[in-house]
């Protein structure tokens, strides 16, 4: 489940990557402090409430990025506001990992070429696409262990050897040796 939500919001931020480029990102120039939770306005604190948890301990330049998005929050189409709202719900559910992960793909993703970057988009189309069950049979197909160059995928078939196996041992009458049984079962065939 986590895995599915964590590709959803790495496919949204690629597919948003246009909007959020005009926002500037961190410098080395330091931030300035941005505004505790308790200090944003009724307005913000409704446009930003999945972050509510995380405001407080977030870096300035984060904070101010999302005050931005905030800002022009108003001028935004309604199925534009729903997907942003979605995105920083989504965020939210994430792990410091997952962030952390989700920004670097988010940067090498952005550093694609053009040609690269709508090919990515077209193929995340096509698999929006599919039915659910597809999906799952996708999912469970990347999760399978890729093998290295060289080496096999399977482990190999166990060896059997062509010697015969062994005779079953049989309980004899007592009194009755091995050669008795041997000649009886030779000559009863």
């Amino acid at each position: 489940m986590a895995k599915k939500h964590f590709a959803a919001i790495i496919l949204s931020i690629f597919l948003t990557a246009p909007g959020w480029t005009a926002t500037s990102g961190p410098s080395l120039v330091a931030t300035t402090p941005q505004p505790m939770w308790s200090e944003l306005t009724i307005q913000q604190k409704i446009i930003l409430a999945p972050l509510s948890d995380d405001w407080d301990s977030m870096e300035s330049y984060r904070q101010k990025k999302w005050l931005g998005i905030a800002e022009r929050f108003s001028a935004m189409a309604p199925d534009e506001q729903r997907r942003v709202q979605g995105q920083m719900q989504e965020w939210g559910k994430l792990t410091p990992e997952q962030r952390q992960l989700a920004r670097e793909n988010f940067k090498t993703i952005n550093q694609l070429p053009a040609e690269k970057k709508q090919e990515l988009k077209q193929k995340w189309e096509e698999y929006s696409s599919l039915p659910e069950e597809e999906k799952d049979k996708l999912k469970q197909q990347a999760a399978k262990p890729v093998s290295k160059p060289g080496l096999p995928t399977a482990p190999p078939p166990p060896l059997r050897s062509t010697a015969p196996t062994a005779p079953t041992l049989l309980a004899l009458p007592p009194g009755t040796t091995v050669e008795d049984a041997t000649r009886s079962t030779v000559t009863s065939k």
